[in-house]
């Protein structure tokens, strides 16, 4: 619920439609979501990098990244976690609406979120993919050290260790992450855009 007053849309002369046709490709959100350390920044990243260099636009939203910058008054409480994600679904529309490929890496552990921000775009342009990767692999990688530091009690509220992660029920694309080499998660990730005539 807005707590703004007084205020009313106002609709822009460019359209997402006119942007797409200019860009001559079409736009969406690559919602990557999986426990820490399940590859998600990288396998995000490396689609970007892929898009980039077919001349597709493409932007990247990192967890951490934006919390250093729009979300760094926010903690990690299940209130702050919701408006974290939140924030960046509302991000994620603009750069959809520019008319660009955004992929997003963050953990988002709250199916409701995910649902909420699905429910902020058009049909087929929320494309929810879920970096599965079993927890003992992602803490036998640990690449920051979070999940020894959350065992240790460092670390509160640390997702998959004292807080819930609720897998996506039905997502769009599935990666494997422990299974699957990043080259093959990127292939597979762009036969889903081409399929769609995203790209």
């Amino acid at each position: 619920m807005s707590k703004s007053t007084n205020i009313t849309w106002h609709d822009a002369a460019i359209t997402k439609s006119d942007r797409r046709i200019q860009n001559r490709h079409g736009s969406c959100v690559l919602w990557f979501t999986g426990l820490s350390g399940s590859g998600k920044s990288t396998i995000a990243n490396a689609v970007s990098s892929e898009l980039h260099r077919r001349g597709i636009n493409e932007y990247v939203l990192d967890g951490d990244n934006i919390r250093h910058g729009l979300n760094r008054d926010l903690g990690f409480s299940d209130y702050d976690r919701t408006e974290n994600i939140r924030r960046i679904g509302e991000v994620a529309k603009l750069f959809v609406d520019n008319g660009t490929v955004v992929t997003t890496a963050f953990i988002s552990p709250f199916r409701s979120d995910r649902d909420q921000i699905r429910s902020l775009f058009e049909k087929e342009e929320f494309i929810e993919v879920y970096v599965e990767c079993p927890l003992e692999e992602c803490e036998r990688r640990d690449p920051k050290q979070l999940y020894a530091k959350a065992r240790r009690g460092e670390i509160k509220d640390f997702t998959g260790i004292d807080s819930p992660y609720q897998a996506p029920e039905r997502p769009e694309i599935t990666v494997r992450s422990d299974l699957l080499t990043v080259k093959d998660a990127v292939g597979q990730i762009f036969q889903y855009l081409q399929e769609k005539n995203i790209i």
